[in-house]
């Protein structure tokens, strides 16, 4: 037997295997059980929810969840999905599928179980319409091979308390051109639970103007179905207000042993006012380190620092992967900031669709269509994901290897088109 033929065996075997299963779609009856299959997938036991909520499942749409039988009838494999929106550059909102819970039993793993299920979810997806999905990618290698592409990513800032001072800004305001960093507004701190309707408004001021931002819907809030401060979990609340008085900004965060104050998020509507939530954080007494968790990795904040050597970047972190189901559609919803046009020719494996796409930008309007034209790039829809938000360049993916250049010129174009307004920025849990 060559090698052929092993993996030619090997495929049918996987094959046999998913087609003894059932994958169907759940209703609010099997909630339970894929609960219960999920945690088991991850090997993990339920947590006791937090008094008023705060348990993540509560807020699955179960018209949107799958679940993976055996020829018995037993759960083995998840897969649900969220209804989001997510801002594009030039903030532009598109719905999305956002895919979580996905697991399949220890005892079933390799058979072909998981991408049966992200078949039939993608078929779902397009069929309701989204042209777009996302996920948090558990592991890294997983997900590429189903067409999704990490495309947003962010940073864990620690900042020593002793070395925490903010330098004075060195730029002049003139009359035409006042300095920013200036802060007239004020700070409260407030406890999680009284707050939760601010944070909510807040946070979707936020997201409507920052690309790569997930929507996060009211029942998430009001079911505590999330990560702090979305859960109800007992949090402090640095909240922002401006000279008139409206709240334009948070920082939720916990003081834990040894003394470290562990920021959850800080969400603000402009950068002056994210340098007054640092700096209320920063000068807190009685802590050691204060750790920022989620950090956009080009942020000025550790240029900010009189010490720009007191920012530790810790984990360095890809958080929302994307995958593109209707490419002419998720081409055109973005904005775009640079006239030019570009010949892209994507391959869908694991869809089996390859298709080549004129993509014309004129005045910040999109055009793509279908062509017969040479390429300019030849590139796996993976790797679209991961240029769609602006969070890579089209000439770093050249370079490693992934998207291939056709003609001379084309990397430096291409990186002119996909060029955004502002990084991406993800910081929602799900």
């Amino acid at each position: 037997m060559n090698e052929h033929d092993c993996l030619c065996r090997n495929f049918e075997y996987f094959e046999k295997e998913a087609t003894a299963m059932e994958i169907r779609s759940t209703t609010d009856e099997d909630l339970d059980a894929f609960v219960d299959t999920v945690h088991t997938a991850f090997g993990h036991f339920p947590k006791t929810p937090i008094a008023g909520g705060g348990r993540w499942w509560s807020a699955l749409e179960m018209d949107r969840g799958l679940l993976a039988l055996s020829a018995d009838g037993r759960p083995v494999g998840t897969a649900a999905a969220y209804s989001f929106e997510l801002t594009l550059p030039g903030r532009t909102l598109a719905p999305v599928a956002g895919v979580s819970a996905v697991g399949v039993l220890p005892s079933h793993r390799r058979r072909g179980v998981l991408g049966e299920m992200m078949r039939r979810q993608l078929s779902e997806v397009r069929s309701r319409g989204e042209f777009l999905s996302v996920l948090l990618a558990s592991e890294a290698p997983i997900y590429g091979r189903f067409g999704y592409g990490p495309a947003t990513f962010t940073t864990r800032l620690t900042v020593p308390r002793h070395r925490a001072a903010l330098a004075v800004p060195r730029a002049r305001a003139t009359a035409d051109a006042p300095a920013t960093g200036a802060d007239s507004g004020t700070v409260e701190v407030l406890r999680r639970a009284e707050c939760g309707e601010v944070l909510e408004e807040i946070y979707d001021r936020y997201r409507r103007s920052q690309p790569g931002a997930l929507s996060r819907p009211h029942r998430w809030w009001a079911l505590g179905a999330g990560q702090s401060p979305v859960s109800s979990a007992p949090r402090y609340v640095a909240v922002h207000r401006d000279a008139d008085g409206t709240a334009d900004g948070y920082a939720s965060y916990s003081i834990g042993e040894p003394t470290t104050l562990t920021v959850d998020e800080t969400i603000a509507t402009d950068d002056a006012v994210f340098t007054a939530l640092a700096r209320f954080v920063l000068g807190h007494d009685l802590v050691s380190q204060v750790v920022f968790r989620h950090v956009p990795p080009e942020h000025p904040l550790r240029w900010q620092l009189a010490d720009i050597r007191a920012g530790e970047a810790g984990e360095h972190a890809d958080w929302l992967w994307v995958r593109l189901l209707d490419i002419p559609r998720a081409l055109t919803a973005r904005g775009w900031f640079t006239d030019g046009e570009l010949v892209l020719d994507v391959d869908d494996p694991f869809l089996g669709e390859r298709c080549r796409y004129l993509l014309t930008v004129r005045e910040g309007e999109a055009g793509c269509v279908p062509t017969d034209r040479q390429p300019d790039l030849s590139l796996d829809v993976r790797d679209l994901g991961s240029l769609y938000l602006g969070g890579v360049t089209p000439s770093t993916l050249v370079r490693a290897g992934h998207i291939l250049a056709c003609r001379p010129g084309a990397a430096a174009l291409a990186d002119a088109l996909f060029r955004t307004e502002s990084a991406p920025h993800c910081v929602h849990w799900f």
